[in-house]
């Protein structure tokens, strides 16, 4: 069921266009797939992630490399503006840090520009997807994997067709 559905979807590359949407995407996979793993694709869209149980190993690693992230540039920021990190650091199963994370935090965080820095987090979650990705051919691990790039492939076409001085008026409100 996953090998028909997987080799018929679109090759994502970073900085494409998304083929289709993510909704389109879940539609898609509807026809193919049983409904908790349906379920476990609609999670990922999900803001809150510090708040879900996961038990899908992929997905676990994911949410964990994504909270030890924006842990990461808790850090930066709270040494920048000296305030105390503690409460706004989140929890996650992982209590290593791997040392490219520190990196891309620093690469973003230093950055000349909002969108150049967002662009590097975005590679650098790009690049775990791949590393998460790797192995998985025709299964819900590759799915879920495909399911996180064709958002931030959605994240990107919003920010390319806004009005960049407007998104920037907000971002420097909000």
């Amino acid at each position: 069921m996953y090998t028909y559905l997987i080799s018929s979807l679109a090759m994502l590359n970073f900085g494409d266009t998304p083929p289709f949407s993510y909704q389109s995407f879940l539609k898609i996979c509807q026809e193919f797939i049983p409904e908790r793993d349906i379920e476990i694709l609609k999670d990922i869209s999900r803001v809150d992630i510090e708040n879900i149980e996961v038990h899908q190993p992929t997905l676990k690693k994911w949410y964990t490399f994504e909270v030890t992230l924006r842990n990461e540039l808790v850090k930066l920021r709270a040494a920048c503006k000296k305030i105390d990190l503690e409460k706004y650091l989140r929890p996650t199963d992982d209590d290593l840090v791997e040392s490219h994370l520190t990196h891309i935090a620093h690469l973003a965080y230093q950055s000349h520009s909002i969108l150049e820095g967002e662009e590097i987090l975005d590679r650098g979650r790009w690049q775990k997807l791949d590393d998460l990705e790797f192995g998985h051919y025709f299964d819900l691990d590759h799915l879920i994997c495909y399911a996180c790039k064709l958002l931030i492939l959605e994240r990107w076409q919003r920010i390319k067709s806004s009005d960049s001085h407007k998104l920037l008026e907000q971002t420097l409100q909000g």
